[in-house]
């Protein structure tokens, strides 16, 4: 038996792929020729490893596994490990866990001579991991990058003195002594694993003596990456006092950055936002920001190709849980994709929610399980937006600098924390039109909306959610009305009802949302326009709305203007609702139903 796997793995006879260009020649094949080989590869590989160290063979011929140094590379590149939660580069190569290449955008931001960098983006979109890749770069190891992009330019691989600042961890709720009591702490250890001493009173000068002391030690110019630079004063957002506080210290610590360039090498920095003006960045305005670069649009974030070249054994492994390939793919594209972050077209995944769900096969609201911050609900309160219009904003390339706390806007807010993203660009006049990303995002933040301005009980929401569900995907609209609208609007505390049709409609937008069914409200057609339209993948409901009139006036508008016209021939059953409201009692008073015929 022995001989015989001697026969089938022998390195002679799987010569035709040199050891060293396994890797390339791996990724030359198509992501099902790679899948069959791969499958193929580690059966061997089992089969051998049994032999040599269950059976005991090993010694008693002239070779053993780790001769065959193809097979073996091959089977390392099999079964890449999901990262999920881990951030720090090293660690995911030496345990051969999946990583997706980004090093060529990478290369191309290091090659240039702009040296100082900035990039916004959405939580839970590796930043970190970013950070850490960029680390061992400058820290020279190579090693590390075999295989990915950058191991095939004329990078030096040089070491540098790296200063690594995490801002993301920190008792910052407490104020400006949580913020200094954090940053000094970091400083202390930069400087021990540096092995050089800090000076200085203030931690600003303690700052500037860690980048020249580190740059005189080690002969090279420091690296310097702060990431997540914004959490101190995010965490203090609603506390005018110690925001100041904070907003004033990070100013002037921050400006130790651009009075070192001489011993600078390279410096980055992340966040999830660019507080503006007279605020923190106005100490860094010699920064290049990248948030917008159609260049670096793909720097963070899965693409579609990506996602169907390195994670295809995962596709493989749950598309059969949904009905094949090609309809779990659109599933995946529908709840996790659709960031975009520039004028280019170019859309990714957010690589949180598909890792987590790679690991479950489980579609749920993975990003929100980090919760919602609670200063975006309260600005979307105190600003005033129409949630029904929050997915058709349109702003000029200005408008996203508009963060600072003395004039917070909504929108960029929105947009730079990831609850809305670019969904079109009208380049002549500069403008983009702002929505959700996807599912995953809009039924979320409908459920955030629902909590803070219904005022529901978690347990009695869970439970109307449950029923409407199932309601809803199977046509019981009269159910839906009658047992899930009705008693959950009268639950609605009476205090915070508002006698105008738009708050009634508004409930429902919020409810559908919360759902993840496509439900637009204030649709414009032809003939006018609709109070609210929902599909579910059987079904599609078009709401009229009346607080002074009546059900059947409802209903004989639809009818006049035609509103399910659009919708006819799709092979999905149409219903038509009308609903009154009883201004006095701010409750439904009637409502009918009718299916309409579609042909």
């Amino acid at each position: 038996m022995y001989d015989f796997l001697e026969r089938i793995v022998k390195p002679s006879l799987i010569v035709h792929i040199p050891t060293e260009n396994s890797y390339e020649f791996i990724q030359k094949l198509t992501p099902q020729l790679r899948f069959v080989i791969r499958r193929m590869f580690i059966a061997i590989y089992i089969v051998v490893k049994f032999c040599d160290e269950v059976l005991e063979f090993k010694g008693q011929h002239d070779w053993n596994i780790e001769k065959f140094s193809t097979l073996h590379i091959m089977a390392s590149e099999i079964i890449k490990q999901l990262p999920t939660g881990r951030q720090v580069f090293e660690n995911i190569r030496k345990d051969n866990g999946l990583y997706v290449d980004k090093t060529d955008y990478i290369y191309k931001m290091l090659s240039g001579l702009r040296t100082q960098f900035f990039l916004s983006r959405p939580r839970r979109f590796g930043k970190t991991l970013l950070c850490y890749t960029l680390k061992s770069i400058f820290e020279g190891k190579r090693e590390l990058f075999k295989g990915l992009a950058i191991s095939k330019t004329k990078w030096k691989w040089e070491k540098y003195p790296v200063i690594r600042l995490d801002m993301s961890a920190g008792a910052y709720s407490e104020g400006i002594s949580g913020c200094q009591s954090s940053i000094c702490e970091q400083l202390k250890y930069n400087a021990e694993d540096l092995s050089v001493k800090l000076s200085g009173e203030s931690l600003t000068d303690k700052f500037k003596s860690l980048i020249v002391n580190s740059a005189k030690k080690h002969g090279k110019p420091a690296v310097v990456i702060i990431d997540e630079y914004d959490t101190p004063l995010l965490s203090v957002l609603e506390n005018k006092e110690e925001f100041e506080k904070v907003r004033n210290f990070l100013r002037d610590f921050y400006k130790t950055v651009k009075a070192s360039e001489e011993n600078l090498r390279f410096t980055f920095i992340t966040g999830i936002t660019k507080f503006a003006h007279v605020s923190v960045f106005s100490a860094l305005n010699n920064l290049t920001d990248i948030t917008l670069d159609p260049e670096y649009a793909a720097l963070l974030g899965i693409t579609q190709n990506e996602l169907e070249r390195d994670f295809v054994d995962y596709i493989n492994k749950w598309a059969k849980d949904y009905d094949g390939k090609k309809k779990y793919i659109e599933k995946l594209k529908d709840s996790y994709d659709g960031y975009r972050f520039t004028e280019n077209l170019q859309t990714v995944y957010n690589p949180f929610c598909l890792l987590k769900h790679f690991d479950s096969g489980k579609f749920e609201k993975f990003w929100f399980e980090t919760a919602t911050p609670g200063y975006l609900i309260n600005l979307l309160d105190s600003k005033k937006i129409d949630i029904l219009n929050i997915t058709n904003f349109s702003v000029g390339i200005n408008d996203f600098k508009k963060y600072d706390s003395d004039n917070m806007d909504a929108v960029p807010v929105l947009y730079q924390s990831g609850y809305l993203t670019v969904k079109d660009y009208v380049k002549d006049i500069g403008k983009f039109v702002l929505g959700y990303p996807n599912k995953e995002v809009e039924s979320a933040f409908a459920n955030e909306l629902a909590v803070r301005y219904l005022k529901v009980p978690g347990s009695e929401k869970s439970s109307f959610y449950i029923n409407v569900l199932e309601w809803l995907y199977a046509g019981e609209i009269e159910k839906v009305m009658a047992d899930g609208f009705v008693p959950f609007m009268a639950s609605i505390p009476y205090s915070i009802t508002i006698a105008k049709e738009k708050y009634y409609q508004t409930i429902f937008h919020i409810i559908f949302n919360m759902f993840g069914f496509q439900c637009r409200s204030e649709v414009e057609i032809a003939t006018g326009r609709i109070d609210s339209i929902m599909e579910t993948p059987k079904f599609v409901y078009c709401f009229e709305f009346k607080l002074k009139g009546t059900a059947a006036a409802a209903l004989k508008q639809i009818d006049s203007r035609e509103y399910l016209t659009p919708w006819k021939g799709k092979g999905k059953k149409l219903y038509k609702i009308g609903v009154s409201f009883d201004q006095k009692k701010r409750k439904i008073k009637e409502w009918k139903i009718r299916a309409v015929c579609n042909r």
